[in-house]
């Protein structure tokens, strides 16, 4: 649906699921159609443009903040992964209750350039740590069919263990799994571990997201203690916001800082909405800014920010 050369014969409504997966070029391409469709985007963490473009009144916003019935409750906890003992023995009484446990790792394999470890190269560390529980290796290089039959073992409770790399962040339902453990949390940004944990307590039992890092900087603490403090994905998405900074609305960058020189998008809401009815009645009265008193805008949305907009250049 994304190639160029797809032509729809009465293209009303787009639906975007898991929105964070799509590049800002990609999403243009299924809605800026002739006429334009009504466009329905879903996550359950937006990325910082997205938000952004709430702010700016450019996207309508409802959140779901229920969890569907019969859900148990998610556990955060962050551990320095000097503590793997002490987070071993919790997995082996999990496991020896009847349930299942995910572990993740940000590579597929040892990179000399990254200080991480690798699913490929822990799997086998990982079937010796806990024997007898059988455990089995998920990644992206594997064939797909594979991939499929590993994870129906899983999903039937054959496979007391996934190990894996984020391959699982979508669309994986196991109401057995009550543990994740995530290494390298470091490595992965707030969004994605969000995503990440999102695959437990999908059941009713109660299930706990263990989050190892030995990284002991000031930035990851903070970045990880956002987990910890919250299992909204709205709020994990603002965190995230306000450490990546809000993107690139005219151009494709999702994060990044503004180009504001004194306006702040959280604290200067109220006058940014003044300033939004204000422009929307602006370019209304005058869609192309050529009146002699709109000139000035045209040169700074045209000229000086080297930017064109459809309506205007």
């Amino acid at each position: 649906l994304l190639y160029e050369g797809v032509s729809f014969e009465n293209l009303g409504l787009v639906v975007i699921d898991e929105q964070h997966k799509f590049g800002v070029s990609q999403r243009a391409r299924l809605t800026s159609r002739e006429p334009a469709p009504d466009v329905l985007v879903m996550t359950a963490t937006p990325i910082p443009r997205t938000l952004t473009m709430t702010l700016y009144g450019d996207l309508d916003i409802s959140i779901i903040d229920e969890m569907p019935s019969n859900r148990g409750k998610i556990v955060t906890a962050v551990r320095e992964s000097s503590k793997l003992d002490e987070v071993l023995a919790f997995m082996r009484r999990q496991l020896e209750a009847g349930r299942q446990a995910y572990v993740i790792y940000p590579l597929i394999d040892e990179s000399q350039k990254l200080e991480a470890k690798a699913a490929a190269a822990e799997f086998k560390v990982w079937c010796d740590r806990l024997r007898p529980f059988r455990c089995d290796l998920l990644h992206g290089r594997i064939p797909a069919p594979e991939k499929q039959t590993r994870m129906e073992r899983f999903r039937r409770g054959e496979t007391s263990v996934l190990i894996s790399t984020t391959v699982i962040e979508v669309g994986v339902d196991v109401p057995n799994a009550t543990l994740m453990l995530i290494e390298n949390a470091e490595r992965f940004g707030l969004a994605q571990l969000h995503q990440l944990r999102g695959r437990i307590g999908r059941g009713e039992h109660k299930s706990w997201c263990i989050l190892l890092s030995a990284d002991k900087t000031p930035e990851t603490a903070a970045k990880l203690k956002v987990l910890e403090n919250t299992s909204d994905g709205f709020e994990v998405a603002e965190a995230d916001w306000e450490h990546r900074g809000p993107g690139d609305l005219l151009g494709t960058a999702q994060s990044g800082l503004p180009a504001l020189q004194l306006g702040n998008l959280k604290t200067d809401m109220q006058l940014m909405h003044r300033a939004r009815v204000a422009a929307t009645a602006i370019v209304e009265w005058d869609p192309r800014l050529e009146a002699p008193e709109n000139q000035r805008f045209r040169k700074l949305v045209v000229e000086e920010r080297g930017r064109s907009f459809s309506n205007v250049s």
